[in-house]
């Protein structure tokens, strides 16, 4: 079956979106608020509960990751991005384990994970089917892979960007894809994932003090972190898929 994702590339090889990761993690990184990152931890234990062997695929500089490891995880790391890792081992994750390694070609043996993340990175890989097969070689029969997608026709994300602007959303970095609820799953299954839920998430609700003081200097942002829950899943931002390996 095929899948058919709208994309936008700005760097012509892989080689070139390496050195480009690694220019935005040394220049500003990449994360999103912790509450997002709390809210995922949520639906990853309601899939597989701690403790287990946990692989954060392309970390970044392992936000996630402290997070799962305080839960009860035994919680690793990979990222091709040195900078990337660079960053994490300095802001104290020196306790965490990492490798440097491309996402396409894990350096792991088959079966060697209860659980496999993917934290909105899939949509960025040169060879995204490539990933989804390493995701479910590593893991082991009955292990969980959540994965987080960004929807071509999120209501709030993207169908509200091009009633505004008349193009998909460009978030800047090297390479973006975006595909329907549909295509996404098809991906995943044709290459070792079988999805047996798919969970939306629009905008979480506040967990920490910071995250309350950034929404509150944007009420917008309230009122759609309040109607999230109700938007159908076809129409979600961003689109978490709980699979199996198939």
């Amino acid at each position: 079956m095929s899948w058919y994702p709208i994309e936008i590339r700005h760097t012509p090889t892989e080689v070139a979106e390496q050195a480009a990761y690694d220019t935005l993690y040394r220049d500003r990184g990449l994360h999103q608020r912790d509450s997002l990152y709390l809210w995922f931890l949520d639906l990853v234990r309601r899939a597989s509960p701690p403790p287990g062997r946990l692989l954060d695929v392309s970390c970044g500089e392992g936000d996630f990751l402290r997070f799962a490891q305080r839960a009860g995880y035994q919680g690793m790391g990979i990222d091709f991005s040195v900078a990337a890792l660079h960053q994490l081992d300095q802001r104290g994750g020196a306790a965490i384990p990492l490798a440097a390694s491309n996402a396409q070609r894990l350096p792991f043996a088959d079966h060697t994970f209860d659980l496999v993340t993917n934290i909105g990175s899939l949509e960025h890989y040169f060879a995204p089917e490539q990933g989804v097969r390493e995701m479910a070689r590593v893991l082991r029969p009955g292990g969980t892979a959540v994965v987080l997608l960004p929807n071509a026709f999120g209501l709030f994300g993207n169908i509200w960007h091009v009633l505004r602007h008349g193009e998909v959303f460009d978030d800047g970095q090297p390479l973006q894809r975006y595909a329907s609820r549909g295509s996404w799953q098809r991906l995943l299954a044709d290459h070792g994932l079988r999805t047996q839920r798919v969970v939306v998430l629009e905008r979480p609700l506040p967990r920490t003090r910071t995250d309350w003081q950034w929404m509150l200097r944007r009420p917008h942002t309230f009122v759609r972190s309040l109607i999230g829950p109700i938007v159908p899943v076809n129409l979600g931002d961003l689109l978490v898929f709980v699979c199996t390996p198939s």
